[in-house]
């Protein structure tokens, strides 16, 4: 396939606007929601009953989504196809006592989520977002979208010997941001000033989940603009794929041989256990719920589980050209070359030789080019939720992804072309 036209652009743009829009797990559901809902998608309960119309459906529980669309003729057995992404990134979160300080200086403690590069977000303007729990039990979403905190990096006149031995950082003692100045530390007054922010009345929040987020927005980067630089490409670009491959293909309505599905699951990068993401009971719960909504048994269930495949989708690793002995000799995946198949026989990657086949067809359909990423054997593999899928739900699962660098970095670079090839070639995919 020849390069794609600058024409073709129009998904990376709105891939920007969505990254822009999604500073925190919650927030991001929240937006493919809001795009689901205009492709017409409705929003199910999973405390009331289900009904096995056709149609699309979506639920959400804290981080994470999982929407599918039930076509015209499906019967219970119907397999399924899914698209599996998560929603959250490596960042710094707000401790449960956040109001902290010295020498004159107000800080707000945080705690290390996942595992970001911690130098990227030094001397970077952050702004703070996340989930506000109110004292009736209700949630509220809140993003200062502004520079609001700072880690400010130790100058190189008291550190003389960083150029030579490299940057140390102490996680507990040198990574709380500052966001103002003052004399004694009040309890209290970073969620009173959200609660501002937010638009409540003082002292209506007793819980939240929050985290930073750098404000400098997406960007096309290069003497010709063939590359993004933005945050959280890991992992809401597969994210924004997804959302637009399943509302493609609601879009095409008619019978299809298969129920297309979009799982994006927080928690991916601290291991998945939690009832939120992909080691949890979500999914099978969800995709359980549709076959006996629908008439079926237990044998269905098991039937349709038999013949459905998952797509986990997730970012890799671009060749980097200064350290391109960190890849395998006869493996480098370049950014715009088209989505990335991942390979790893210790299964931490789920991928095999039939899952190989199974997406070089859904490309081929797509008119789509894809690489093979497979890890140095001298460097430890990464992971991701394909094999945490794969052995929960018995479900064949194939790992795939868009080549980046600057992995786990407060922000990534990725090609301009590839999100709009990964959301050709899941389209093709959930078409079946």
């Amino acid at each position: 396939m020849s390069e794609p036209s600058r024409f073709d652009r129009g998904h990376t743009d709105d891939l920007m606007t969505f990254l822009t829009a999604s500073p925190s797990p919650y927030h991001a559901v929240a937006t493919a929601a809001e795009r689901l809902e205009k492709a017409g998608f409705r929003q199910v309960s999973e405390t009331d009953a289900w009904d096995g119309t056709t149609g699309g459906k979506y639920v959400l529980r804290g981080g994470a989504i999982v929407a599918w669309y039930v076509p015209e003729g499906a019967a219970p057995h119907t397999p399924f196809r899914i698209v599996g992404a998560h929603t959250d990134s490596p960042n710094l979160r707000v401790k449960p006592q956040p109001d902290t300080g010295a020498h004159g200086w107000r800080q707000v403690a945080v705690e290390i989520y996942g595992g970001p590069l911690l130098n990227s977000w030094l001397d970077r303007d952050l702004g703070l977002a996340g989930r506000l729990t109110l004292r009736d039990g209700t949630t509220r979403l809140v993003d200062v979208g502004r520079p609001l905190l700072r880690v400010p990096q130790l100058a190189i006149h008291l550190d003389r010997s960083v150029t030579a031995d490299g940057l140390k950082l102490d996680k507990q003692r040198h990574l709380q941001p500052v966001w103002g100045l003052g004399g004694e530390v009040r309890d209290g007054d970073l969620i009173a000033f959200l609660e501002q922010e937010a638009g409540l009345a003082a002292g209506q929040v007793t819980g939240w989940d929050l985290m930073t987020h750098s404000v400098e927005p997406p960007a096309y980067l290069g003497r010709d603009q063939e590359l993004l630089a933005g945050p959280r490409m890991d992992n809401l670009l597969s994210v924004h794929a997804g959302t637009a491959a399943l509302a493609a293909v609601a879009a095409g309505g008619g019978e299809l041989p298969c129920i297309p599905v979009l799982a994006a699951f927080d928690h991916e990068e601290n291991g998945s256990q939690s009832d939120t993401g992909a080691d949890g009971p979500l999914l099978g719960g969800v995709l359980e719920r549709s076959v006996f909504a629908r008439g079926g048994s237990y044998e269905d269930r098991a039937r349709a589980f038999a013949g459905s495949v998952c797509l986990s989708s997730d970012t890799g690793h671009a060749v980097h050209p200064n350290y391109a002995e960190r890849h395998d000799p006869t493996h480098h995946p370049r950014v715009n070359g088209g989505p990335i198949l991942k390979v790893n026989v210790n299964n931490r990657y789920a991928t095999d030789g039939t899952g190989r086949a199974l997406f070089a067809a859904a490309c081929e359909k797509a008119g789509v080019p894809f690489q093979t990423f497979v890890s140095n054997n001298s460097m430890p593999c990464g992971t991701t939720i394909g094999p945490i899928t794969a052995a929960r739900h018995g479900i064949r699962t194939v790992d795939i992804g868009v080549a980046i660098l600057s992995m786990h970095s407060a922000r990534e670079l990725c090609g301009d072309a590839d999100p709009y090839l990964l959301a050709n070639a899941l389209t093709a995919f959930l078409e079946g």
